[in-house]
């Protein structure tokens, strides 16, 4: 699988419940730092850390420095069908009540 965007690939990396909710927070934030994520999700620096570098690694994140921050947005080079896999997704997530 050398394609970083196939579907299996895709799934395969935001099957992980913390990584699909940082990937949705950051799609709807536009761009997090890690002390966001760390509390947004409650959960430990090095939990986040290192789901982000899966991430990162997985061609779904990217990231910049800014002095001793980190921040995270999604790739821009994302083809179209990921962006709409993504919206739906987040779509489906923040609908109250949903029961589809």
């Amino acid at each position: 699988m050398s394609d970083p965007f196939s579907p299996p690939a895709l799934f395969k990396c935001l099957a992980d419940a913390t990584r699909l909710r940082m990937t949705l927070l950051v799609l709807r934030e536009g761009e997090l730092c890690v002390c966001e994520l760390i509390h947004a999700l409650d959960d430990s620096q090095p939990k986040i850390s290192r789901h982000l570098a899966q991430l990162r690694s997985s061609g779904l994140l990217l990231d910049r420095r800014q002095g001793q921050w980190i921040y995270y947005r999604l790739n821009p080079a994302l083809p179209a069908w990921v962006n709409h896999v993504l919206d739906t997704t987040d779509r489906k997530s923040t609908r109250p009540n949903s029961s589809h």
